[in-house]
């Protein structure tokens, strides 16, 4: 399996360094073969532009040109093609260089004139697209500038390994999820959906499965109004680097999602396939005695009965996961497409690959296993793809055969049989944590986790495996050799238990009293809260309980700490900071256990100080609730989280965020709504939170304390004020400033925010209408010397420019 590091890199936010994420991937079984260097072979190869064109004295079909490629002088080169004009910018292979095709550079005449270098087609450079002239480039492509690394082909490829049991990593979203649970970075899964318009596909095309062992799922879409052509770049390169030639667009995006998604796909030219009253009709079926097909190879093959055939009315248009048929190719004189996205059984593709001697990229998939229910995802986003590169529309809907639908596996992972086997102590949330970046969802309490199996993992089958797994990620380095159990030994506090311990230690702190309240909750406080559930969620009910008030488990903790907060402010106490660490319960139908989360929250009321004989006490409110969890998140060590805007039923509207943790929501936070207060006989303003604790367990990290030399020299202090948009965020205006600022910015703060008052008349208005004002003061400092004006302008003016362009807003004069 290749993998480009410039393709992973848009599915999984990994910095590493090359070697390390080799070191990373090997550690956990994925062995790296090779690293590769593409655009390597291109050197030599610069942006040219044609300075003069003038007809060869001696030869009718020749140019001689002078070509600069940002030398001191420009080159004299005789050229045979002939779509290009003097201006035009063409990639050039100097005197010296050796093309991809073996062929080196010489200095030769040619006719009588000195050739000193020569001006390269698609082809001769192996980027794809028509070799029949030059490959004009785009007129602001930099002269002189490496041709690989203008054309994006310059890229580190890494080689792995694949074992057999793990089909899922031969697709660039199987190798970003194994680096995303390996590294702890971000995965994102691409997804797009086509725009469906015209006749629905069902009116175009039917789907039978003779035998639904040999093909569990067949989908099809069709595509309509296509130009076949050359694939744009991007795409071209995306192929080449997987291994594979550029054909066309629509072939292109057929490799691209296989690569991409693991899902093999083959197009049809829909007008070749034989019509049942106007529909063509599919048939997946094993081969007839003596039949035969004339595959894209142009070979004709006599088939066995057991090779499972893909055909229409007229006979067999391809050979079902290896190779498609002659007949049905997609061409350039295609107009309308049928998508087929399917799964076939593993040893019916195995015996046809190996008895034709046909081993391609999609046998390949189908021998190791192909996720069915990956069919229609890959399908819809191979259909909106070639929709944008080829145009042409999508009928709506897919037509789906799925006999194969199965339940995913469910597995008992117990943390005990965890820990006996690996030498352990791990915790069984844990253990869920370690198992979730992989697709393993794992939900349970106590000591064991009911682990549901994706279907892109076949190998996982038994308790054993999920063991294996937990092994990889956690890191073999990681388990140390222990001596065998005996007695004497000094009890502790488990590293969850001591996490928490800390959480409470951080709240105090902070200036938050502990408050414990019961685990039992009145359903009525549904209403009081103006709270929904999920759809999936219901209240946990006791079969006995204390009374009407406690007649369900908990699902939050804040009524608990409202009516802590009533029960303080009627006996006269109005400065109210209470914390609470417990766990709530939801259930669902059916389920046997509920779902246990432990939850850490918060209220705050009144004010932090008590008011002075000249001075009142400043009351709290949302950003005082908001420095309480930055100072939490920040003494866990927790990076990457911020808060963004939305509603809350119980909180004020503009007043309640969500804490978002790399971009998981993990929390909310906001000031109670004067309605709920009112319902829990308390008085406001008030500020809650609630956040997760094993949210926060993922995300925390160890924290270090550094010590700095302070500063001898000093700082330069400039000041920023900026008109943005009423709906940026002063965190995102930051964001920007820190982004832009390079190393001379030691600090930013925002010391304003104007906004026009209302009633203004509009001639006398100074900020136009949705926007406001934020101003900043900005230090610059170099630990080595005193900045002058002129070290710090030029920095300055350019960051102003940066944030500028990047949040939309002016400099306010």
């Amino acid at each position: 399996m290749r993998v480009s590091l410039k393709w992973l890199k848009e599915l999984v936010d990994v910095t590493l360094p090359v070697d390390e994420l080799c070191e990373r991937l090997d550690m956990t079984g994925t062995k790296v073969e090779a690293v590769h260097t593409l655009g390597a072979a291109l050197d030599g190869v610069v942006v040219g532009q044609v300075i003069t064109k003038e007809q060869h004295p001696d030869a009718d079909r020749l140019s001689y040109c002078s070509v600069d490629v940002g030398a001191d002088e420009p080159l004299n080169i005789v050229c045979g093609a002939t779509n290009f004009e003097a201006g035009d910018k063409v990639p050039v292979a100097q005197v010296g260089t050796t093309l991809p095709g073996g062929v080196t550079i010489k200095r030769a005449k040619l006719r009588g004139l000195v050739s000193e270098g020569m001006m390269c087609s698609p082809t001769e450079i192996e980027v794809g697209g028509d070799g029949s002239g030059l490959l004009i480039l785009e007129p602001d492509a930099p002269v002189g500038e490496p041709f690989a690394e203008y054309y994006g082909i310059a890229d580190t490829v890494l080689e792995l390994e694949v074992t057999p049991n793990r089909p899922d990593c031969l697709s660039m979203v199987g190798v970003a999820r194994e680096v995303a649970a390996v590294t702890g970075a971000t995965f994102t899964v691409p997804a797009s959906a086509p725009v469906e318009e015209g006749a629905p596909a069902a009116d175009l095309v039917s789907v039978e499965i003779e035998d639904g062992a040999l093909c569990p799922r067949y989908t099809a879409r069709v595509i309509r109004g296509v130009k076949v052509g050359p694939s744009p770049a991007w795409l071209a390169e995306r192929v080449a680097a997987g291994g594979a030639r550029p054909v066309n667009n629509v072939v292109d995006v057929t490799n691209y999602i296989l690569f991409e998604l693991g899902q093999p796909l083959h197009a049809f030219d829909l007008g070749t396939l034989a019509k049942r009253d106007g529909v063509a009709a599919i048939t997946v079926r094993a081969a007839r005695e003596d039949e035969t097909i004339r595959t894209l190879d142009g070979q004709e093959r006599r088939l066995a009965s057991d090779t499972l055939l893909i055909t229409d009315d007229d006979g067999p248009v391809a050979l079902a996961g290896v190779m498609g048929g002659e007949e049905t190719e997609v061409s350039e004189a295609t107009t309308d497409i049928l998508l087929e996205s399917a799964c076939f059984d593993t040893a019916s593709i195995s015996r046809t690959s190996r008895r034709l001697g046909l081993i391609s990229e999609s046998s390949l998939r189908y021998e190791r296993g192909v996720d069915p229910d990956l069919a229609s995802r890959a399908s819809d986003r191979a259909a909106a793809l070639i929709a944008e590169v080829a145009g042409g529309t999508v009928a709506p809907g897919l037509v789906d055969v799925y006999p194969g639908q199965r339940t995913p596996l469910q597995l008992r992972l117990r943390t005990g049989r965890v820990n006996a086997l690996l030498g352990t102590d791990l915790e069984t949330q844990a253990i869920a944590t370690l198992l979730l970046p992989l697709g393993l969802s794992a939900e349970g309490s106590g000591d064991e986790l009911e682990v549901v199996v994706p279907g892109f993992r076949p190998d996982l089958e038994r308790e054993v495996d999920l063991i294996e797994e937990v092994a990889r990620l956690y890191g073999l380095e990681n388990i140390t050799s222990t001596l065998p159990g005996g007695g004497g030994r000094i009890g502790g506090r488990t590293s969850r238990q001591r996490f928490v311990s800390r959480i409470g230690s951080v709240l105090r702190a902070a200036g938050l009293d502990e408050h414990v309240g019961y685990s039992f909750g009145d359903p009525a406080d549904l209403d009081r809260l103006g709270w929904e559930l999920a759809p999936d969620e219901l209240l946990v009910e006791l079969i006995n309980p204390m009374s009407e008030e406690q007649a369900v488990m908990r699902w939050t903790l804040a009524p608990s700490l409202l009516r802590a907060l009533s029960h303080n402010q009627r006996r006269g106490i109005a400065d109210v900071h209470l914390y609470e660490m417990g766990t709530v319960f939801v259930t669902s139908e059916g389920r046997k256990q509920p779902k246990e989360r432990l939850m850490a929250a918060g209220v705050l009321a009144g004010s932090w100080v008590r008011p002075g004989w000249n001075e009142q006490a400043p009351g709290l409110d949302f950003f005082d609730g908001k420095g309480v969890l930055a100072s939490l998140l920040e003494a866990l060590g927790v990076e990457r989280w911020s808060v963004r805007a939305t509603e809350r039923s119980w909180l004020q509207p503009g007043r309640t965020a969500e804490v978002i943790v790399r971009g998981d929501v993990i929390g909310w936070l906001g000031e109670v709504s004067a309605d709920v207060l009112e319902r829990f006989d308390a008085s406001g303003p008030a500020t809650l939170f609630e956040i997760s604790v094993p949210a926060l367990l993922k995300a925390a990290s160890k924290v270090t304390t550094t010590f700095k030399e302070i500063p001898r020299h000093p700082a330069a202090a400039l000041d920023l004020a900026l008109v943005v948009p009423e709906d940026v965020t002063s965190e995102r205006v930051v964001s920007a400033i820190e982004s832009a600022g390079g190393t001379l910015l030691e600090s930013v703060r925002l010391f304003d925010v104007y906004r026009d008052p209302e009633g203004v008349e509009d001639k006398e208005r100074r900020l136009p209408e949705g926007t406001k004002s934020l101003a900043f003061s900005l230090t610059y400092r170099a630990p080595d010397r005193t900045l002058s004006d002129a070290d710090v302008r030029p920095v300055h003016d350019k960051l102003v420019r940066k944030v500028c362009a990047a949040v939309g807003g002016e400099v306010r004069g």
